[in-house]
């Protein structure tokens, strides 16, 4: 192997490690908002937790939940709503990512690959976006009603932040790093 193929060779596994930590990151993060929308951990207090699709009573040591049935909130339904799109656009950016990557392959257009990058990069960002606005605005309430509904930010409040953050980092570094080569 000569020396150019060496160096090319380097770069494309350097390249395909920080590619499979962007798949790994994204992953966790799409999980992370799988968990955060199905605990009923939103808001919680000594005698019920709310969740975004329940709310659970405390009686005698066992949960009783319930979806929602009346008419929600607005606060609530655009929170759904942007969690909702979170976990869609979070799961193709990871399809896409997982196609695009140097890690396998799907796509045999050397052209495509970076741009399929840079879209999933894009939808990581989005989709990390769309989870830490409702998850933070929830928080927000949370704390200004803490004194006079005696309730605290719950499990899901810091795992939505946590899986934002992750799907934040995953898109800003494969937006960083997945630039389309230009034609000269």
């Amino acid at each position: 192997m000569g020396k150019l193929e060496r160096v090319h060779f380097q770069k494309r596994m350097g390249s395909a490690n920080g590619q499979a930590i962007c798949v790994a990151l994204g992953v966790i993060g799409l999980l992370g908002v799988i968990l955060c929308s199905a605990l009923p951990l939103w808001k919680v207090s000594q005698e019920r937790n709310e969740g975004l699709w329940v709310d659970c009573v405390k009686r005698d040591s066992l949960h009783q939940c319930k979806v929602y049935e009346s008419k929600v909130s607005t606060d609530l339904q655009a929170a759904q709503i942007m969690i909702i799109i979170s976990c869609m656009l979070a799961g193709l950016s990871v399809l896409v990512l997982s196609c695009g990557a140097n890690l396998t392959t799907c796509v045999q257009n050397e052209d495509a690959m970076p741009r399929m990058r840079l879209v999933a990069g894009v939808g990581l960002l989005l989709g990390g976006l769309l989870v830490i606005i409702p998850v933070s605005w929830s928080a927000r309430v949370t704390v200004r009603e803490k004194e006079s509904l005696k309730r605290e930010m719950g499990a899901s409040i810091y795992i939505g932040w946590a899986a934002g953050v992750l799907m934040i980092l995953a898109g800003g570094l494969l937006c960083c790093f997945s630039r389309p080569k230009s034609k000269a």
